[in-house]
């Protein structure tokens, strides 16, 4: 009876062996996420305007470089913002020293790195736009010049945050971009902090969509990569993920008309973070663990040959400056944002990004 059996199971396992190969294959691939972090706009709503107290930026900034076991809760730290103007122009005033806010400081700079936290600044923001505009429209070089001196002396990267949804300066950008490549070329192994010069797109291709489309097109390509990645930028608080997800997918599928495909490679979602709500406080009720199959599975939609978004990011550590409060004791982030880098196994310090 038990030969009978085993040979049974046997006979059972061949028929079925097939159907097992077959399932495999249509099952999606799964990517690792690479790119974990956060925005950070200090205590003065994205200003930095004055130098931090490390003392007291330590004990608000903790659950950032410690999520409770003693690793990080987070691969990356984005301090936002800087005025492109004042980048341009070299300013040093009373809250800049050439053209960089004076609390994006080596001190803070240092805080997250030597915990292996990449670091990199944005240059830009919602408030910023029309400053984005005459720059552009002044001296986009030696923006784009001083841009790549300043990462180099920081050793940061860098980001584009222009928010120009109608007519935006793609002239004065290219020249920007090339400007800052001139001065540190584009790096595919990740080691050179300074050579990472990524763009903040929106959640979808139907807001900013002649620079989605032109970055998309010039940019953002796996072939002849310009920048390392876009971050699909974060919707209104309220955003549920599923329409998050499809804006997501309109950037990796194309709008159809105006905006090529995107390779899944080359995006990073965003979500809201706030120090009440679950993406910061519960990792099991969070928004990152609910999209974590779509991110890490979505396939290519024309572009590129690997599956799955490079990652996350959150808006915002610090305090935002938008009535959401901030991220500091008690509502720190550790349990939501710090959840996810432990369930995803994040790699810190951030690894090589796919190419393809």
């Amino acid at each position: 009876m038990k030969k009978m059996m085993s040979q049974s199971r046997g006979s059972l396992a061949v028929l079925l062996a097939p159907v097992a190969l077959l399932w495999l294959a249509a099952a999606p691939a799964q990517a690792q996420m690479q790119v974990y972090g956060v925005w950070h706009c200090y205590s003065d709503a994205c200003s930095w305007a004055s130098v931090p107290d490390m003392t007291t930026f330590a004990t608000d900034n903790n659950w950032i470089i410690d999520r409770g076991n003693g690793s990080p809760s987070v691969n990356l730290v984005v301090l936002s913002f800087v005025n492109p103007v004042k980048l341009m122009n070299l300013t040093t005033d009373s809250t800049d020293t050439n053209g960089i806010p004076i609390g994006m400081d080596t001190a803070v700079i240092n805080y997250f790195e030597s915990h292996g936290v990449r670091v990199m600044m944005s240059i830009g923001g919602q408030s910023y736009t029309k400053d984005w505009d005459k720059a552009l429209s002044s001296n986009p070089t030696q923006l784009g010049i001083n841009a790549a001196n300043a990462a180099k002396q920081f050793n940061v990267g860098m980001e584009i945050d222009y928010e120009k949804s109608s007519n935006p300066n793609l002239t004065g950008l290219q020249a920007f971009v090339s400007a800052y490549r001139s001065v540190i070329p584009y790096d595919p192994t990740g080691q050179n902090y300074a050579a990472r010069l990524t763009i903040d797109l929106g959640d979808g291709d139907t807001y900013l969509t002649s620079l989605a489309a032109y970055a998309t097109a010039n940019w953002l390509t796996t072939t002849n990569p310009v920048l390392d990645y876009a971050n699909a930028m974060v919707a209104s608080q309220k955003t549920s993920v599923s329409t998050l997800e499809s804006g997501w997918q309109q950037h990796v599928d194309g709008d159809g008309t105006t905006v090529a495909p995107l390779a899944p490679a080359k995006l990073a979602g965003s979500l809201w973070l706030i120090g009440t709500e679950p993406n910061c406080n519960s990792f099991t009720s969070s928004d990152q663990l609910a999209a974590s199959n779509f991110v890490e599975t979505i396939p290519p939609g024309g572009a590129g040959s690997t599956s799955g978004l490079l990652g996350y990011m959150f808006w915002a550590a610090g305090c935002q400056g938008n009535c959401t409060g901030c991220t500091y004791p008690p509502d720190t982030c550790e349990n939501g944002v710090g959840g996810g880098a432990t369930s995803f196994s994040i790699p810190i310090p951030m690894s090589a990004l796919r190419q393809q």
